[in-house]
């Protein structure tokens, strides 16, 4: 089954990887880099900040309550001795009406906690298309590495068979040397693919912060759907839903800023252990107080006109980061059905190469063939099977780019595609 919408991977309640000279599957690579990166980790911090946020903007609707006692010493000429007198106090704050900016702060902050969320499960699915880019361009660099072996050992065999014609006296000295030619050039191809191999390896190793070893394949279904049922999750796409719940915050944000025209009320009181003020003998106090802004310039018009222009900002960003992914789904689409299609012909191509490669080693021991017919079947040989390979792995690449580019949400690779 093709495991879309949801892409099945995750990092919890995981034991598959065991050690580090054990083999490491994607899914394990992907385990280990969630737990490594730092981005993901400041994504952390900030769904922790949005919380912050809302435990500030609901602090400030509940009431404040503090203890104070002060203290007066005084000296007068009168007096030689100093005249002492304490006041403590238990104070009573109430905001009763602010022009509803604590609600709107409410609001925001929680919208902002979801735009954190989804900002968050993007990075993870972001994160998963560098570890799947990482792993199969490492297994695509070994296996161009064994196909080059076996094109080194078919030269090799090459150059023995036709050193035992030239002492027959059936073959020329200078084939032998054509063919040693090739070898030394697909010896210079080997070490080249060895050093790609290296940098896949360490890209890995960067991502999981761990030695790489063998790393194996899970059988996973790389069939594509529709294109349009693709195109239909760009709207619930991470990012999009993040970039829509930043819009909501920004819209919050002009209500907290077109609260300044507004007036506040507040109530505060006072409740006595020991008062030296007069009347010394009430045990508390109340004091409303009504704030009626009249004119402060224009600083508060500033702050909506700005607040406006945010929310605008933030409305057409959202709408471009729609655009944005039904495009990125598109591309990708485009992309990994090239790569599929290409793969089915290039399989075809490979086994007709193959069979040439035998039919000419037939040929050439009946000698109805000369050894260039040999050497450009193994070259045919080569040049096919590597593309191949290459090919094959880009396929699966693409395939999550595009798993990716719809959004899918990263699970576990064994538990069955939910629905969003």
């Amino acid at each position: 089954m093709c495991f879309f919408p949801v892409i099945a991977f995750c990092a919890e309640g995981s034991d598959a990887v065991s050690g580090e000279n054990s083999p490491l599957t994607l899914k394990d690579c992907y385990e280990l880099a969630l737990k490594q990166s730092e981005l993901i980790a400041i994504d952390s911090e900030r769904i922790k900040e949005a919380e912050a946020h809302f435990l500030q903007a609901f602090g400030a609707l509940l009431p404040q309550i503090s203890f104070s006692r002060s203290e007066t010493i005084r000296n007068s000429n009168f007096y030689p001795s100093y005249n002492r007198n304490f006041e403590q106090k238990f104070v009573f704050k109430q905001a009763l009406f602010a022009g509803f900016k604590e609600f709107s702060g409410i609001s925001g902050s929680q919208f902002e906690k979801k735009q954190r969320e989804n900002e968050k499960l993007r990075a993870e699915q972001l994160l998963f298309v560098d570890v799947s880019d990482a792993f199969y361009l490492l297994l695509e660099e070994r296996e161009d590495i064994k196909t080059l072996e076996i094109i080194t050992n078919a030269f090799n065999n090459r150059i023995n068979e036709l050193n035992t014609r030239v002492d027959l006296g059936k073959s020329r000295i200078s084939e032998v040397v054509s063919t040693q030619t090739q070898l030394y050039s697909l010896q210079d191809q080997i070490e080249l693919v060895k050093s790609q191999e290296l940098v896949a390896r360490e890209l890995l190793e960067f991502l999981i912060a761990r030695p790489v070893g063998e790393v194996i394949e899970s059988k996973l279904d790389f069939s594509l759907k529709p294109e349009s049922e693709y195109l239909d999750k760009a709207s619930s796409r991470t990012d999009v839903q993040a970039a829509n719940f930043a819009w909501q915050v920004n819209q919050k944000n002009i209500t907290i800023a077109k609260s300044g025209f507004l007036p506040t009320l507040n109530l505060e009181g006072d409740y006595f252990g020991h008062r030296s003020s007069a009347p010394t003998d009430s045990r508390w106090d109340s004091l409303l107080t009504i704030d009626v802004p009249i004119f402060e310039g224009t600083t508060t018009y500033g702050k909506v006109k700005e607040a406006i222009s945010k929310a605008k900002e933030s409305e057409l960003l959202f709408k471009r980061s729609g655009r944005l992914a039904s495009q990125d789904i598109h591309d990708a689409y485009v992309s990994a059905q090239a790569a599929f299609l290409r793969t089915n012909v290039l399989e075809k191509a490979l086994k007709s190469a193959e069979k040439n490669y035998d039919l000419q080693i037939q040929d050439y021991k009946l000698s109805v063939v000369n050894n260039l017919d040999v050497l450009t079947a193994i070259q045919s040989l080569e040049d096919v099977r590597r593309n191949f390979n290459r090919v094959s792995y880009e396929s699966k690449r693409f395939y999550w780019q595009l798993l990716s580019a719809a959004g899918g949400i990263i699970l576990t690779e064994n538990i069955p595609a939910k629905q969003n």
